[in-house]
């Protein structure tokens, strides 16, 4: 961990999540899952401050976070059947009127989004990557492009833990049912016919605002590999064997052999690896900031690009597509990104300040 100690007037930043009245009552910095943050940031010189979101207490949250220098967001798009709406509205309010906030909302709604996928689609990160922009071009598009390419996955644009992540497969003889398999973990296969598949999709066209549609990848099973990122640097990796969108064995979607493997982490110079950072750090990363319009300062403290292995190219090297983007909640993270996060916000913090005081 980096241990530097800085004589600059010491800052202070809110670590945000979400939980119950209990939470709200007990969670410290020492019992709280991000305790690792909190003592990165404390060996950087800078004070951390748990704060517990919920709706209910929106006004006390908006109180606490504007007395913060600084405030690191860790809030599911989805959980619960609750959305992020009422705290990105809060969030951008409190950033208006001084503190720095990571990740902004309007950070999030450009990276943090299944569109993403087809915005940045052309690097060298992207695959077969379509977007619907409403019930009507899903409806008039999907179908075609479903009996002529293959398995197609279907991503509502804000979301996680699987959560509006369909895989979809023709079947042979038939072109009014297809086979489709849900992203949440339990999920089984089911026969369905197109258009009822098609008017349960519909509702992703609400609060998300449209679908996206990538090419399956055939080696999903060969697993994901989540590359953790503070700002513009890497900050660890890890991998794991996914289970999501693969049929289950016969034991069920409950057996063991159902669940995804350990996520096995890695800092940030795994030689396995070398490439994939190289090309994050060098190439995809500028890329995407400069398609999304999004400076080096405003890039989240910490994020994650996951990444699944695409076709062998020529030399038989791994190739990697782009999966998904979190930048609302990215944890668990590798040892190294807590020190990796703090000096990052010591960056933006000392940035911040200069800035008011020019």
């Amino acid at each position: 961990m980096d241990t530097e100690r800085h004589s600059s007037p010491r800052h202070a930043v809110a670590i945000l999540s979400r939980g119950d009245a209990a939470a709200r009552r007990e969670t410290t910095a020492q019992n709280s899952r991000f305790v690792r943050v909190f003592e990165a940031l404390a060996a950087a010189g800078i004070e951390a401050r748990p704060v517990i979101y919920d709706e209910g207490v929106a006004d006390a949250v908006r109180d606490r976070l504007l007395a913060a220098d600084g405030v690191l967001v860790w809030v599911d798009p989805i959980h619960q059947g609750k959305t992020r709406a009422h705290l990105d509205d809060l969030l951008r309010d409190v950033a208006a009127q001084g503190p720095w906030v990571s990740a902004h909302p309007d950070v999030i709604v450009k990276m943090g989004v299944k569109d993403v996928l087809y915005r940045t689609r052309h690097l060298g990160w992207g695959a077969d990557t379509h977007r619907y922009e409403d019930a009507g071009a899903f409806r008039t598009e999907f179908p075609s492009r479903l009996r002529a390419g293959g398995p197609r996955v279907l991503k509502q644009n804000r979301g996680n833990g699987g959560q509006g992540v369909w895989k979809v497969e023709a079947l042979p003889n038939t072109e009014s049912v297809v086979r489709v398999l849900h992203a949440q973990r339990g999920s089984m296969p089911e026969d369905v016919p197109l258009e009822a598949f098609i008017a349960r999709g519909e509702a992703y066209f609400g609060w998300g605002g449209c679908i996206i549609d990538q090419m399956f990848q055939p080696r999903l099973p060969d697993g994901m590999i989540r590359c953790y990122m503070s700002g513009s640097k890497v900050a660890g990796f890890g991998q794991q064997r996914i289970k999501a969108l693969i049929p289950p064995p016969p034991e069920g979607p409950d057996s063991p052999e159902a669940q995804p493997g350990p996520r096995i982490m890695h800092g940030p110079d795994a030689p396995q690896f070398g490439a994939l950072r190289r090309s994050m750090e060098n190439e995809w990363t500028p890329g995407m900031m400069e398609i999304l319009e999004i400076d080096e300062a405003s890039l989240p403290v910490i994020w994650d690009a996951d990444f699944l292995y695409g076709p062998k190219d020529a030399t038989g090297a791994d190739t990697y597509v782009l999966c998904e983007i979190n930048a609302s909640s990215c944890f668990a993270i590798p040892e190294e990104a807590p020190a990796a996060i703090a000096r990052t916000v010591d960056r933006r913090l000392r940035l911040a300040q200069a800035a008011h005081a020019g």
